[in-house]
């Protein structure tokens, strides 16, 4: 898995590309965030437009950085799930903790939902 960072109105998001799973993305997205949060940035958008696949460790990933955000009193919000992760969520109820901005690219208003 690839991440990138970018700052928006106080946002950062981490468009991330490729897969998260066990050993290849999992890793990288839990060191992604420790930085962030190392740097005193916590309002997270994770772009997931370009992940192609996530098995139960992204999704524990997924849980992990939602928890170590929301932790040091930051908010982690997900932006463009394709449908197999989406379904994957609402499967296993994860849905329900996450903050989703399922409106297809649309990131101006994802990044207007942060508290300011």
């Amino acid at each position: 898995m690839k991440a990138s960072r970018r700052r928006v109105d106080g946002v950062t998001i981490l468009d991330l590309s490729g897969r998260i799973t066990l050993n290849e993305g999992s890793d990288v997205l839990r060191d992604q965030i420790r930085d962030l949060l190392d740097k005193n940035e916590k309002k997270i958008l994770l772009n997931l437009a370009d992940i192609t696949y996530i098995d139960s460790s992204g999704i524990g990933a997924l849980v992990s950085a939602f928890t170590a955000v929301r932790s040091e009193g930051g908010e982690l919000k997900l932006l463009n799930l394709h449908k197999k992760v989406h379904d994957l969520l609402q499967i296993t109820k994860f849905f329900t903790i996450f903050d989703v901005k399922d409106v297809k690219n649309d990131e101006t208003s994802a990044v207007k939902s942060f508290a300011k």
